[in-house]
């Protein structure tokens, strides 16, 4: 039976999910404060975590952060009444495996905490292989960073993820749902532009920044490669 770690300070919110998890098979535990559910998080290795951002002592953003920072791999679901897209996007961004917005179904987080429970925890060294370097684009997994003619990109952990996704699979097109599924975990959706939005960080931390070349190219309505082609008009 699944552990499933629940950091949530509403205790009716908390109690629902509880209880619906119970029913799909989970074993829950609940805590309402973040620094405690940081602790349980380190030393009881529950198979999924659900968190919410609001919490008190330590919010739910530092939770993830530090959480990734220490090389815990727990897949982290967030639930949160906070439904912008950056909110959304952030959290995938420094970490976390899923959003659901408040008020979502209980049968789809039954599902999504399933889904991530199947995944299971993420590896603390993720594929730390030898550095993939293309023309003066340096993609080093032992330092989980990219160098652009010798300086870092400073590429945040998923930003890196994805790029090095896309030079594994160097000169082939990847499709959205294919880089959803290795880097984050989960199926395409209907207008989920998650992809899209890391596409266009990578472009202005790599592409930009880079002297001869732009690396990541579209396949327009399919996905994205990662091939090197010369820019044109360079000046001198």
């Amino acid at each position: 039976m699944a552990r499933v770690l629940i950091i949530e300070d509403d205790d009716v919110i908390a109690d629902g999910m509880a209880r619906h998890l119970q029913a799909g098979g989970f074993d829950p535990v609940v805590v309402g404060r973040g620094e405690l559910g940081l602790a349980r998080l380190r030393f009881e290795n529950p198979d999924v975590c659900v968190l919410d951002l609001m919490l008190p002592e330590l919010d739910g953003w530092k939770l993830i952060e530090t959480a990734r920072a220490e090389g815990i791999g727990t897949p982290i679901v967030v639930v949160s009444a906070r439904g912008t897209e950056h909110d959304r996007v952030h959290a995938l961004e420094i970490g976390a495996d899923d959003y659901l917005v408040k008020p979502f179904s209980m049968r789809e987080l039954v599902a999504r905490v399933a889904a991530a429970a199947r995944r299971g925890v993420r590896p603390a060294e993720d594929r730390r292989g030898d550095a993939i370097e293309i023309e003066e684009l340096r993609i080093d997994p032992r330092e989980v960073q990219a160098f652009v003619d010798g300086r870092s990109a400073e590429l945040t952990p998923t930003e890196f993820k994805l790029l090095y996704t896309l030079a594994l699979d160097r000169g082939r097109v990847v499709t959205r749902d294919e880089l959803l599924q290795k880097v984050w975990g989960r199926r395409e959706t209907h207008r989920d532009r998650t992809v899209d939005v890391f596409v266009r960080r990578l472009r202005q931390k790599i592409d930009r920044a880079a002297s001869s070349h732009s690396f990541i190219q579209t396949r327009f309505g399919v996905g994205y490669k990662l091939e090197p082609e010369a820019k044109v008009n360079q000046t001198v």
